[in-house]
């Protein structure tokens, strides 16, 4: 499993990043707090608090690719 915190805090940035995430396979989800939401659904992701970033959870060691795509919204 691979972690990375990432900000998404248009609704511009969710819709883009849904349609990237929706393009792999891997299982992953979107953590703010105690709440767990599925990070390939859109309404999952606007029930979230995203004026802070959140963690996105990748279940899978070998996402290299997903990482690169989803670069700039990840939080260094």
């Amino acid at each position: 499993m691979r972690t990375v915190n990432i900000k998404l805090s248009l609704a511009e940035n969710v819709k883009n990043f849904v349609n990237i995430v929706n393009r792999h396979s891997y299982d992953m989800d979107l953590r703010a707090g105690r709440h767990v939401v599925d990070a390939k659904s859109v309404l999952g992701i606007f029930s979230l608090d995203l004026s802070k970033p959140i963690t996105l959870e990748v279940y899978d060691d070998d996402c290299d690719d997903l990482f690169d795509e989803i670069r700039p919204f990840i939080i260094y």
